[in-house]
């Protein structure tokens, strides 16, 4: 009897101490959870008000990483109001199309789980532009319905490297010659970080300003290494019907780049302490710690940063990727 309700005893003990670990892991999953999320929000925080401390008109737009929008990170969470005040639109990548696979409709689930927080950012207000990825007209035709239907702005890549300006549709959707001064005013966007197919400056120029976005995403450098200058930059607000757009740089805050103008040979023997692994998909693009002030310094704060860069350069706003690097850390 005794050695039974020994054992007893032990069972129990074990069970609970099993338990207590459990709870213990979960509850340190969550917080990495929410600190890796609020470190994001700070960052793009920060980045916003260095900016707007310069322009107040200056546009701050994140790609992905929307369950930041929420203070909990689940749709079912309240609005972050602060990381909210800061931005002034969200961008999603394959919502509709591309998820799995370029061309390929993305899952329902997917879909729905992305839309519910995409909506809570577009009920305060925000811009939501999505880049679907899909080549097959009936697929581009599909992209630009739904998105339409779900009041979203929408692009529909022919190329996963952004280097083209899509052939179909002719016209583009909601196309129209309005001079356009305020995110909210747009009807379409152009998404073009990759210059690699023009082969000058001038080539691109002209290319861009055949058409009639209201909106091109670029990057401040062309494929020379050469950055964009102000004067480049107004060029690229014309539109062939007379209307005007807005010019937003790129810039990745989530992974750094090798062939940034920030990037320092010496990196590849003697990592500084923010550099992390490189991206298996994106040969160059490295994974940052991107709540070390190390890195932060690289892209906001100073007259040297990046940001100062796109500000000096004429941009009208940056667009921020990476925005989901906090899923890598947690």
């Amino acid at each position: 009897m005794k050695i039974r309700l020994f054992l007893l005893l032990v069972s129990m003990l074990t069970l609970s101490c099993s338990k207590d670990n459990d709870d213990q892991n979960s509850n340190q999953d969550q917080d990495n959870e929410t600190e890796y999320k609020e470190r994001m929000r700070e960052f793009v925080i920060g980045i916003s008000k260095f900016a707007k401390s310069q322009n107040a008109q200056f546009i701050v737009i994140p790609q992905n990483g929307i369950e930041i929008v929420s203070a909990n990170g689940d749709a079912s969470g309240e609005n972050h109001s602060a990381y909210l005040n800061a931005i002034d639109g969200n961008g999603q990548e394959d919502l509709f199309f591309g998820y799995n696979d370029d061309d390929q409709a993305t899952p329902a689930a997917d879909n729905q789980y992305l839309r519910e927080l995409l909506d809570k950012s577009k009920n305060t207000g925000k811009t939501i532009l999505v880049t679907d990825y899909c080549s097959t007209p009936s697929k581009v035709t599909s992209s630009y319905t739904q998105n339409k239907n779900a009041g979203y702005i929408s692009f529909a890549a022919d190329k996963r490297d952004l280097t083209s300006i899509p052939g179909f549709p002719s016209t583009i959707p909601d196309e129209n010659a309005t001079v356009v001064k305020k995110l909210s005013e747009i009807k379409n966007f152009l998404y073009l970080i990759n210059p690699s197919g023009f082969s000058t400056k001038t080539a691109f120029i002209n290319a861009v300003t055949a058409t009639n976005y209201d909106l091109i995403i670029m990057d401040l450098y062309f494929s020379d290494g050469s950055s964009f200058t102000a004067d480049e930059i107004n060029q690229l607000r014309n539109k062939v019907n007379g209307g005007k757009r807005l010019v937003i740089s790129y810039m990745s805050i989530g992974e750094a780049e090798d062939y940034r103008y920030y990037w320092q040979t010496g990196w590849a023997s003697n990592k500084p302490a923010w550099l992390d692994a490189e991206n298996p998909a994106w040969k160059g693009n490295y994974k940052v710690k991107y709540w070390n002030k190390d890195w932060q310094n690289i892209i906001f704060g100073n007259s040297g940063s990046y940001t100062q860069k796109v500000i000096n350069a004429g941009f009208d706003g940056v667009y921020l990727d990476i925005i989901d690097a906090f899923e890598f850390y947690e």
